[in-house]
Formats: structure tokens, C-alpha cells, sequence
């Protein structure tokens, strides 16, 4: 991905069709945040679509790792569940689980076929459902003398961090926010905000 502290996830559920030499192809692609999620999307489309050929699928979650599948389901290797996953892959969008339904017309369409049509179901169905990028944040607080505050808080929006709420604390105050980024690159801009007159500042994960 281009950043890692972003990424990109579907909008929403969607389902796409489209008929190829008497083939249906139905995308299906639902949000899901761990392999349960994606195995229980997985489990309603097959009983929905019990009496299609093929229910081909791929799922990619991003959580502690990066966990990736996909399945042929009976179409020759390398057809269906690679180039469904792809078409995400390339797109780097995470967080899904989309499977690709075969209902067969009786028309072989070969290797090459079969791999522009499931591609083609793959990105139809995405199309159709959007994608949203997320930006993982970290929280924080700060507690700092006033003498200091307006400094603190010019250096820090400098680095693309806010804050929401403001307490007083005596003769110090102390701030409540968030900064784009994960806590390792939050630790980075820490070390360039002034700490003139004791600032404290408090990561959380």
C-alpha cells in the first residue's frame, strides 16, 4: 500500500451480474473483519446459490497480519479464485469477502475464458459496491504548564494533529486528541514538539 497508515475497504454489500455465452456470473462481495465473518458470507451464498456450479471466492483481511484465501471450487486451477483475487489485490483493498457464482450454459469458454470472466465479476461487483479509505489514528493526551500551551498546540496541528477536548488542571491544562499515524510514527512526531516547561504527553494504543 502507498501509505500504511491508510487503506481501503468496500462501502458497503453489493451484487453484480452479467451473462457470458450463456453463463451467469454473479459478484457478490460483502465488508468483513475476520476469517468468521468472511466463513459465514461464504456459507450464505452457497445455500443460496446451492444449485449453481461453481461458487468461487476470495477473502483478504488485514488485522494483526494480512490473512488471504481463495478457491477455484472445481473450475480448473488457476481460473477463478487467483484472478477474483487479484482484481482486489491490485486495487489494494482489504476487508472483503467476495465470491463469484457460475451458473453453467453449456458453453465451454477455456482457461483464458474463464479468467477474463471471473476478473470481469470481480470488478463489476466492486464497482458496484465503492470503496472507502480508512487512516488509522492514534490517541493522545497532553498535559503541559499554560505558558506553553499555544506553542504545543501550533507545533502539533503542524503535524496533523488535533485535539477535542481541553481540561484545566490547576495552573495546568491538559488536552485530549488524536493524530493520524500508528503509535510509532506518533512517537516520532513527540520527539519534535517542544517540552519546555515539563509537557507531558501520553500515547494510547
Amino acid at each position: 500500500m502507498d501509505n500504511n497508515n491508510q487503506y481501503w475497504i468496500p462501502a458497503g454489500e453489493a451484487v453484480s451480474e452479467f451473462t457470458e455465452k450463456r453463463s451467469r456470473f454473479i459478484g457478490q462481495i460483502r465488508p468483513v473483519n475476520s476469517e468468521a465473518d468472511a466463513r459465514r458470507f461464504l456459507d450464505e451464498i452457497r445455500k443460496k446459490h446451492r444449485d449453481a456450479r461453481h461458487n468461487c471466492w476470495c477473502y483478504i483481511i488485514q488485522s494483526d497480519g494480512m490473512i488471504i484465501r481463495c478457491s477455484d471450487d472445481g473450475e480448473p486451477q488457476g481460473t477463478a479464485g487467483q484472478p477474483i483475487l487479484q482484481v482486489f489485490q491490485r486495487r489494494e483493498v482489504v476487508n472483503l469477502c467476495c465470491v463469484v457464482t457460475r451458473y453453467f450454459g453449456g458453453v465451454l469458454l477455456g482457461a483464458g475464458g474463464l479468467t477474463r470472466a471471473y476478473a470481469r465479476a470481480a470488478k463489476d461487483v466492486l464497482d458496484a459496491a465503492g470503496v472507502i479509505r480508512m487512516e488509522l489514528w492514534t490517541e493522545w493526551e497532553v498535559i503541559c504548564p499554560y505558558a506553553v500551551l499555544e506553542r504545543v498546540k501550533q507545533d502539533a496541528a503542524m503535524r496533523g494533529c488535533g485535539f477535542k477536548t481541553r481540561v484545566s488542571v490547576g495552573q495546568r491544562t491538559r488536552f485530549y486528541g488524536a493524530c493520524t499515524g500508528n503509535r510509532r510514527d506518533f512517537v516520532k512526531i513527540r520527539r519534535r514538539i517542544p517540552t519546555t516547561g515539563h509537557v507531558l504527553i501520553i500515547l494510547y494504543n
